[in-house]
């Protein structure tokens, strides 16, 4: 179900150069000019800061992403071939059959259909999620915690994947050839849905949300609030340093589960300054309408991506899929088709989406520099992303494997923000 509904990174701070003025021995002032400031000198101080030895590993790291990417797809390909070729749909389906309400049979079918296509996936799930976090010291999960995570997810995907799938096929008989169309309108609703429990009831089921204590970094993020508009009288941190060290935040929910979250790591790894930078970038999203725009944008992605599988799924069975069983493209049992061919979609337009988010996380990054205004704050917290993101990736390896901006990017962009707004001589 990942496939068909699918953070700010050492420490230098550099003196503001700038025009003094100082007293003499006469009472006459005299001016002491500093050479301007440079942001692409400062950016590649920052960038230096980085060890050889940490470089390689982070870039390691993320271009492995990059192949997971391909070999995630060529998987779920092959189970599908499984799924299909070896008649396991058609088992499926018959044990399904034994209800005679046609969406408690298909609600049946994809019950068992995401309970056998999470087994088949396991073997990669456990590879990329876990020994490979662990390679690369990202994860603080011994086995039996991320298992406990898995089993929470899985029921999760459960529940709701089979409910939302049961729903677009009954979109699919009733609207036939306009499925995909009103088939996007019927998952707009459910993302809101999710968007608004997200926060309350399924987030808390991994980690502990609980009040941040008083003291300046509360106020210092509430009066940013204040300041911008966002309607949130308290701030919640969570404990994600059982999962991994990874820094976070976010402004998550919808009306009245709107709510200012930031993780233990953030806390505990990050100065004053830095909190309040990610901070002021979290902020962004909300005052910027991040949220209500993703919303259409990923309700325009589920659509043309339902028009790609209602083009081409007749095309597959016709040529490759005579036995298969499969009687037209409401029939439950040619779901494994459906997630491949969505699949193949989403990697297409992989670039594409990459650049919507990324778009939308540079205007946050501009958004949180003016509201913090803290420019070193947020180069230094950038850097500290660098632990499993390719710190400087070329122009078109950023543009197509990048969801959010490089730390070259973002360091730059606080460079030149602070070579803009050093203060004026006295």
């Amino acid at each position: 179900m990942k496939c068909i509904l699918t953070a700010l990174i050492v420490l230098l701070n550099f003196v503001d150069h700038k025009t003094l003025a100082t007293p003499n021995s006469d009472s006459t002032q005299t001016q002491i000019t500093i050479e301007p400031f440079d942001a692409e000198a400062a950016t590649q101080e920052y960038l230096n800061s980085m060890t050889p030895e940490q470089k390689a590993k982070s870039d390691a790291y993320f271009e492995g992403g990059y192949w997971l990417i391909l070999w995630g797809l060529l998987y779920g390909l092959a189970v599908a071939w499984i799924f299909l070729s070896k008649g396991l749909s058609n088992k499926i389906s018959t044990v399904a059959s034994k209800f005679s309400n046609v969406n408690l049979r298909n609600a049946t079918y994809l019950l068992l259909y995401f309970a056998a296509a999470y087994i088949l996936s396991f073997p990669l799930n456990i590879y990329e999620n876990y020994f490979r976090e662990h390679q690369y010291d990202l994860s603080n999960l011994t086995l039996g915690a991320w298992m406990g995570e898995e089993m929470t997810s899985f029921i999760l995907m459960l529940l709701f994947g089979s409910l939302v799938m049961t729903v677009l096929y009954m979109v699919m008989r009733k609207a036939k050839e306009k499925w995909w169309i009103w088939g996007g309108f019927v998952t707009f609703f459910f993302l809101v849905f999710f968007m608004f429990i997200g926060p309350v009831f399924i987030n808390p089921l991994f980690n502990e949300y609980v009040p941040l204590k008083e003291g300046p970094v509360r106020a210092s993020i509430l009066s940013m609030a204040r300041a911008n508009s966002v309607p949130a009288d308290n701030v919640y941190q969570f404990d994600a340093s059982k999962q991994s060290d990874r820094i976070s935040a976010n402004v998550s929910g919808i009306g009245s589960t709107i709510r200012i979250s930031l993780n233990d790591n953030l806390l505990n790894r990050c100065t004053p300054e830095e909190v309040k930078a990610v901070m002021g970038h979290e902020l962004g999203h909300y005052v910027l309408n991040h949220g209500p725009e993703d919303l259409i944008y990923i309700s325009l992605i589920l659509i043309i991506g339902f028009a790609f599988v209602n083009w081409s799924f007749n095309k597959v069975v016709n040529k490759w899929g005579q036995g298969w069983g499969i009687e037209s493209i409401s029939d439950v049992k040619g779901f494994p088709l459906f997630v491949a061919l969505f699949s193949v979609y989403l990697f297409l337009a992989t670039p594409f989406l990459n650049t919507v988010i990324r778009s939308a996380e540079m205007e946050a990054d501009v958004f949180g520099l003016n509201a913090a205004r803290e420019p070193d704050g947020f180069a230094s917290v950038s850097m500290k992303l660098s632990e499993y993101r390719k710190i400087d990736p070329s122009y078109w390896e950023e543009i197509i494997f990048f969801d959010h901006p490089s730390g070259h990017t973002r360091v730059l962009t606080a460079m030149k923000w602070k070579a803009e707004n050093l203060s004026k001589p006295e």
